[in-house]
């Protein structure tokens, strides 16, 4: 059995999780920040679309989501630990993507467990 979910490139989730990093890690080019915000959102917004792409090509990596679970955490609270919480369009991206990232990283964690266990029952 194949399902969509189960190969690789397929699941929507993922896709998600590379749409959201690509759109934070890119968001500095249109709106106002300091090089703190700028670079703390360039550098976690990678993180999160390279990790959505892991995810993607290896549909049974658990950990990934959690991984994405916590870049996600971590992009939320960045506006106050790093210090940036004044430039309200670059905290209303960490927040808005950092709370979108858990959602899909949480969503897909079920998905990616149940892949796992197909693969190792092969």
């Amino acid at each position: 059995m194949n399902e969509p979910t189960t190969r690789p490139w397929t699941r929507p989730h993922d896709w998600a999780e590379v749409v959201i990093g690509v759109v934070v890690a890119l968001s500095p080019l249109w709106m106002t920040t300091d090089n703190t915000a700028m670079w703390t959102l360039v550098v976690l917004g990678a993180l999160v679309a390279l990790d959505g792409l892991a995810s993607l090509a290896m549909p049974g990596m658990v950990y990934g989501e959690g991984i994405q679970i916590v870049l996600g955490a971590l992009l939320f609270i960045s506006p106050w630990v790093m210090g940036y919480a004044d430039f309200m369009g670059a905290s209303w991206t960490a927040w808005i993507g950092g709370v979108l990232t858990v959602v899909a990283g949480a969503a897909a964690m079920p998905i990616a467990q149940a892949t796992h266990k197909m693969a190792g029952q092969h």
